[in-house]
């Protein structure tokens, strides 16, 4: 366990605004797409939105019996609390169905009245709690590196504009192209390894970014490499939030 994730729980621990904030701002769109895939269209957007609230306060008040030492990883921490308040929803529907004074099942009996009978982590959930841990990296890059260095970062790196194709919009050189992504690269690498440091409780959890092409440690060969891994990641929170509005819009 290292500083930065033993400080973030610290300041959880003590009812930090920022901090619950900040989980909140990263992992809430986690949590709601994830309540949507086990809802299986049966729970409405207004749902899934208050129970991912109700997720968060359920995790304030497990907080203090959480020990990340024994090294579970913290997007199985976060399920493990969803699923908890999922099923409190579920029993809640199910003693209403019954009536009144009637014991509903457990959760277990239930099966989630036909909702989610596995309720796992799966291999679209880790991926979007990798995605959300890069984008909050590059939220803080941006605010921390001038508006012009990022702007040729977003067109660069992110759009797949070409060098020669930026410098001619921005009215620059292709040498200042070059010198400038260079300089966010930085920026975004060291805030890639503090925001995976504080939200990683386990050695694999920090390795996913080299086994998803995010060096931290660059040489030439990688650069390109890490340009597309980064691109990748934000064109997939784009395709996820286009398919989210279309749902909401639709429902």
């Amino acid at each position: 366990m290292n500083d930065l994730t033993t400080g973030f729980i610290g300041r959880l621990r003590a009812r930090d605004p920022g901090a619950w904030f900040e989980l909140w701002e990263i992992f809430g769109p986690v949590l709601r797409a994830q309540l949507s895939r086990w809802g299986r269209g049966r729970i409405g957007i207004e749902t899934v939105q208050d129970l991912s609230q109700e997720t968060m306060v359920a995790l304030a008040s497990a907080i203090d019996r959480h020990d990340p030492n024994q090294g579970a990883r913290f997007s199985t921490w976060l399920l493990a609390i969803a699923r908890y308040t999922l099923g409190d929803e579920i029993d809640r529907r199910m003693a209403q169905k019954r009536g009144s004074g009637v014991k509903p099942k457990s959760l277990d009996d239930s099966g989630f009245g036909g909702l989610a009978p596995d309720l796992s982590p799966d291999g679209a959930y880790e991926l979007a709690v990798f995605d959300a841990k890069v984008e909050a990296a590059l939220r803080q890059a941006e605010r921390e590196v001038e508006f012009m260095d990022f702007e040729i970062f977003r067109r660069r790196v992110l759009e797949g504009q070409s060098g020669k194709e930026v410098a001619a919009s921005l009215g620059t050189s292709e040498p200042t192209v070059s010198r400038r992504l260079a300089s966010v690269r930085k920026r975004l690498r060291e805030k890639l390894f503090e925001t995976f440091s504080k939200y990683s409780f386990t050695a694999e959890e920090m390795a996913e970014l080299a086994r998803n092409g995010i060096e931290l440690n660059p040489n030439k060969k990688t650069e390109a490499d890490f340009e597309e891994a980064v691109a990748e990641v934000y064109h997939r929170i784009a395709e996820r939030r286009a398919a989210e509005a279309a749902q909401g819009s639709s429902a």
